[in-house]
């Protein structure tokens, strides 16, 4: 059971790290003005909903819910 456990936990360490922030994102792309604030709402928002799936998966509440939610989000981010 802790086998399993760890494999998972591993997976989504490596899988999170193989994306790009938004902010990288938009600097491959050479994006500026409306373009870029248009991508970073989108990219911001939907890194807010899948941290909040993430945080419901992990059954998080309060304070750890919102911790998570902030690291997940800046890291999605790029802050």
């Amino acid at each position: 059971m802790k086998s399993i456990v760890l494999a998972a936990a591993l997976s989504l360490v490596l899988a999170g790290s193989a994306f790009a922030s938004c902010k990288s994102d938009s600097a491959d792309k050479k994006l500026a003005g409306a373009a870029l604030t248009s991508h970073m709402k989108k990219c911001e928002s939907d890194a807010k909903a899948a941290c909040e799936k993430d945080s419901a998966d992990k059954k998080l509440s309060g304070a750890a819910k919102t911790a998570h939610m902030k690291k997940c989000v800046a890291d999605a981010v790029g802050n």
